[in-house]
């Protein structure tokens, strides 16, 4: 209490939406978000709304997918604070760690909304973080995956792999690519470094942003590979 007294009076938050102070995301900007109260499948185009007793996260045209399935609470090109909450999570000058509290938060309501918030949705579970390359994560100073997994972990009672899922290749920015692009720019680009540490484990893989899956896709092909048993999917938002 006291360390957050001496930091909010010396280095005050300020809502990233309103500029409001004494938070990074307040309960009226977070208001106009809409968090999702469904889960779709894999589909890149049209992706269909699965039903919520739905065991399986993809349908009969996304089942040769290595991911099992996608958990995402927000649009990501709908609302202009959703990209800026994801922008000022990761990118300089204005970067801001701590907004891994709010945006886990975000989450957990969209696991409420969908029935998911049951111990037994997670049993057997960990969370793993998309890795970054050394240089990017050097220059940021943290895995805004790593920190997010990090929180949900507190809220969700799962435990967090780390450093077990590495990235082990330079890869360009994902950004101006393709699809068929992201998914060669990627492949081959990560390596299990324990696979007894994951294997039979139901793994949740955590990012920030899902657009065509491909950095996911191939994540999960290399956990599926070291003997994991179900990979799903977790980001804020999703692209498309």
């Amino acid at each position: 209490m006291v360390k957050h007294f001496l930091l909010e009076l010396f280095f005050p938050s300020f809502c990233v939406g309103c500029q409001q102070e004494g938070t990074f995301l307040c309960q009226d900007c977070k208001a106009t978000l809409e968090i999702s109260e469904y889960v779709y499948c894999l589909c890149n185009k049209n992706p269909l709304r699965l039903a919520q007793n739905e065991l399986k996260g993809k349908c009969s045209r996304c089942q040769d997918r290595k991911l099992s399935g996608l958990f995402f609470a927000l649009p990501y090109k709908e609302k202009f604070l959703t990209r800026k909450l994801i922008h000022q999570f990761k990118y300089e000058p204005h970067i801001i760690k701590e907004l891994a509290k709010s945006l886990a938060e975000i989450l957990l309501e969209h696991f409420m909304l969908i029935g998911k918030t049951a111990p037994a949705n997670w049993e057997n579970a960990v969370l793993v973080a998309v890795p970054l390359q050394i240089k990017k994560l050097k220059s940021r100073g943290y895995n805004q995956s790593e920190e997010l997994a990090k929180e949900l972990s507190k809220r969700l009672s799962v435990p967090v792999i780390t450093d077990n899922l590495i990235k082990i290749k330079k890869t360009h920015s994902q950004m101006e690519l393709s699809a068929i692009e992201r998914a060669e720019n990627v492949k081959d680009a990560f390596l299990i470094k324990k696979p007894a540490g994951l294997a039979g484990k139901k793994i949740f893989l955590v990012d920030d942003v899902y657009t065509t899956g491909s950095t996911m896709e191939e994540c999960a092909r290399v956990l599926r590979n070291a003997g994991a048993k179900h990979i799903f999917g977790i980001t804020i938002a999703r692209e498309g």
